[in-house]
């Protein structure tokens, strides 16, 4: 399993120690990932993904998992994460249509 935010694209960065002499030695600075259940309202299910704390901290800001999703770029999500936010969209958007209604006009 890759070390990648799968909502915000967060990644492993390379770096170096510096010691007290200046020696330099690479060194990995890694993301801080944690297994998190989220529920999103449009699909009424819970949602396990692997995320950062920063990747949390945003979602809960932006007011949940689909307001997020829905403003995301494509490009900083997983797949999985891409796949769910076309779900919602969908759902939204199918929520959102004004339903026609044929509306028959009565003769008086």
């Amino acid at each position: 399993m890759s070390r990648v935010c799968e909502l915000t694209g967060k990644a492993v960065q390379y770096g170096n120690n510096v010691s007290h002499a200046n020696n330099k030695t690479r060194r990995r600075f890694l993301p801080n990932l944690s297994n998190v259940t989220l529920i999103s309202d449009a699909l009424g299910r819970r949602i396990r993904l692997r995320i950062s704390t920063h990747g949390l901290r945003s979602v809960e800001h932006r007011g949940g998992l689909d307001a997020f999703l829905l403003k995301a770029k494509e490009t900083e999500l997983s797949s999985r994460a891409r796949l769910l936010k076309r779900q919602i969209a969908k759902k939204v958007a199918g929520a959102t249509e004004p339903q026609t209604e044929t509306v028959e006009a009565s003769a008086s």
